[in-house]
């Protein structure tokens, strides 16, 4: 088969069309080599996925967690613990006394 004979093969016939060849060249140019192209995107696409995976997981856990927290301050007992706790409130006639250990306690020497 001569090169002449393979040019009148009807494949090449429109593989070798200036129109076919343009296009060809432009698919590659927008799937491969553009600041935009699809791979290239689809990756970024792909990592922006993943991390709003990992936040909504994130997320779910911390609602999770306070949920849990505000079923214990739905009991009486469970918000009278946290003011007592947090707030550091007491009852009438109550005397409250506030222990720190010395390695706790922030000073010049202990920065």
């Amino acid at each position: 088969m001569g090169i002449k004979r393979l040019r009148t093969h009807p494949f090449w016939k429109y593989a070798l069309n200036k129109y076919v060849i343009i296009l060809v060249l432009f698919a590659v140019w927008i799937l491969f080599l553009d600041a935009n192209a699809w791979l290239t995107t689809q990756r970024d696409i792909d990592q922006q996925l993943r991390e709003s995976e990992q936040n909504a997981e994130f997320y779910m856990r911390g609602i999770a967690r306070d949920s849990a927290r505000i079923a214990r301050l739905n009991d009486s007992l469970g918000l009278e613990k946290f003011a007592r706790e947090r707030y550091l409130m007491k009852r009438e006639n109550e005397e409250v006394y506030i222990i720190q250990h010395p390695d706790s306690v922030k000073n010049e020497e202990n920065d």
